[in-house]
């Protein structure tokens, strides 16, 4: 009889254990933030990644009464950034805000990545999407993307086409196109997209596959022609800039979207907080005109419909990099 009666209160004190924990992850749902948030951005600041997470910080700073700092560290496709995030402290605290690349192209690339993304990141929303486009430099006598893919091939490896780095979202966007239609022209990556535009402008590089909004006023300005977007539907700020499908390219659709995600630990009802607070964040009238400004869309669909799209592009991007055998050490 003894022994049960120790049991029992063995067992309640346990019960009693965990109510607490729980009540302390309550607690802290409730009163986060507790002090000011930081929001990761793993590029360089002016890409499309910085322009979402500085709107995005200025709405939750005004949602929270709390002070939201952007911080940009770049490097490795983003994945220092990532790692800074997935290693930090699983408060909520730190936050990161991620081009889709970093979740379903560096996984497929990088031998010794150092970081999973579903062991190490739990997601909250996707943030935005945007078209790539393909731009070239006025020099270049193609109008159009059948003209670019004759011209490379009545002078193959003349045209050299620039990305954000090994592995981006560009550098696959001209492996798929060149899969695509035999378009024949040398990758020269570069260390994010502002350096990579700037030789685009200067003539250095002929052409590009760029997050729209990092070319947009370049295209504006006649520094840069925009040939097909790669998109299902045509983008808003250019309305008669062609889909790759119209411009003859069957089978060529993709974007680039941004999310947000936090370290995985960090406790469930914090995870659905931040999730709410961002998604409506993400539905201020205002701040969806600032975006659409630039060509970007916002999203705020939630963590579920995250992580279908990893696994849908995960596939896609797998194929690709398979037939065109690229690895990074």
């Amino acid at each position: 009889m003894r022994r049960q009666s120790g049991m029992k209160q063995a067992l309640r004190g346990l019960a009693f254990a965990a109510l607490g924990f729980a009540g302390l992850g309550m607690a802290q749902a409730q009163t986060f933030p507790s002090r000011s948030v930081t929001i990761v951005s793993p590029y360089q600041a002016g890409g499309t990644s910085d322009i979402i997470s500085r709107l995005l910080a200025q709405k939750l700073g005004d949602l929270w009464k709390q002070s939201v700092i952007v911080e940009n560290r770049p490097g490795a496709n983003g994945s220092v950034g990532v790692l800074a995030v997935a290693r930090g402290p699983a408060d909520g605290h730190t936050l990161l805000a991620v081009a889709s690349s970093a979740l379903t192209l560096n996984p497929l690339l990088y031998r010794s990545l150092g970081y999973d993304v579903g062991r190490d990141l739990a997601p909250v929303t996707r943030t935005g999407s945007v078209p790539n486009v393909v731009v070239v430099h006025p020099s270049v006598p193609a109008k159009t993307i059948a003209e670019l893919v004759a011209l490379t091939k009545a002078k193959p490896g003349s045209l050299n086409y620039a990305s954000q780095g090994n592995g981006s979202n560009g550098h696959l966007n001209g492996e798929m196109f060149r899969q695509l239609t035999g378009a024949d022209m040398v990758h020269v990556p570069y260390k994010g997209s502002a350096p990579a535009v700037a030789d685009l402008i200067s003539g250095h590089v002929q052409v590009m596959f760029d997050n729209l909004p990092s070319v947009l006023e370049q295209i504006r300005a006649g520094q840069l022609r925009a040939l097909a977007v790669t998109t299902a539907q045509r983008a808003e700020p250019l309305p008669d800039v062609l889909t790759m499908a119209e411009a003859g390219v069957a089978g060529f659709e993709t974007s680039a979207w941004f999310a947000v995600l936090v370290a995985k630990g960090t406790p469930e009802p914090l995870r659905a907080d931040l999730e709410k607070a961002i998604v409506q964040a993400l539905g201020d009238a205002e701040l969806r005109g600032k975006l659409a400004q630039v060509g970007i869309t916002a999203l705020g669909d939630g963590s579920a419909a995250m992580v279908q799209r990893i696994d849908a592009e995960t596939r896609v991007w797998r194929e690709v990099i398979q037939r065109a055998k690229i690895s990074i050490e």
